[in-house]
């Protein structure tokens, strides 16, 4: 998983250029809304571990690690949609279950200290919901989308109160399960409507194979190795050559007709 955090050099980008055409793309992960909201999530609970639990305690790790797999996952099934579209949907899968985890965590949270957990329509959680209705997809995929992504919930994130950054984290998790949802319902309609890796594979080499079969069927209209054919002349016994009726009923047909014509009108079907 380590390679995933590592940003491409040099000589990668130089031989961008040179990457031949997949028939299924892969990676952009950092642009995915959802992988920016599990980011969030991520970075939010190891800081919330740090500021209100028991470092000794295992929930931490428990949390951490829900969250650092919601996170990874996204990220590891996109770079898999290469080879199988079956694979990334079940990482995809796997990313929203490590969340639905993490979020009974924090309602455990809430609930077992008497703390009040935001409703859905309760000022404080739309107040959250509108910043992420209004954080559009970046152009580019550095690292300060993350820092711009933080900047925007900093306020809830970085709050005194463990209560309001339980609820806001509860908040960013109902995000991304709604993102991630969306995520799979595509996966799935698109593996329905153009199947697996396996079968695209497939198809693609068939229509290249019907394409090669095609280049290498003679053409019908090709009276180029007639001549080596030619017969004789049923009249006088002289070569025959290929001639164009210009007129009558057979007008642009071919026929073999007798090289000493005019003296001669011998005439022979080519079959």
């Amino acid at each position: 998983m380590r390679a995933l955090d590592q940003r491409p050099g040099k000589r990668t980008s130089d031989r961008s250029d040179q990457t031949p055409h997949r028939l299924r793309p892969s990676g952009g992960y950092r642009s995915l809304r959802s992988f920016r909201v599990a980011t969030l999530i991520y970075d939010g609970t190891v800081a919330f571990c740090e500021r209100f639990l028991d470092p000794h305690s295992r929930t931490v790790d428990q949390m951490v690690q829900a969250a650092r797999s919601g996170r990874q996952n996204i990220a590891e099934g996109s770079r898999a949609s290469a080879a199988s579209s079956q694979t990334e949907l079940r990482f995809v899968n796997v990313a929203r279950a490590s969340l639905d985890e993490l979020l009974l965590d924090y309602e455990d949270f809430l609930r077992q200290r008497g703390l009040r957990q935001w409703g859905k329509e309760d000022r404080e959680a739309q107040e959250v919901r509108a910043v992420g209705h209004g954080i559009s997809n970046p152009t580019d995929r550095s690292d300060r989308t993350d820092l711009t992504d933080r900047a925007a919930y900093a306020r809830w994130l970085a709050h005194p109160d463990p209560a309001v950054v339980a609820n806001t984290l509860i908040c960013l998790i109902h995000q991304a399960n709604y993102l991630l949802d969306r995520q799979i319902a595509g996966l799935e309609q698109c593996f329905i409507a153009e199947g697996g890796y396996t079968e695209r594979l497939a198809a693609a080499r068939i229509a290249v194979r019907a394409q090669q079969n095609q280049s290498d069927r003679p053409d019908p209209t090709d009276r180029s190795d007639l001549k080596a054919q030619a017969p004789n002349c049923p009249l006088c016994g002289k070569p025959l050559v290929v001639r164009t009726a210009k007129k009558g009923a057979h007008a642009g047909s071919q026929f073999w007709g007798c090289s000493a014509y005019p003296a001669c009108h011998g005439t022979r079907a080519i079959h």
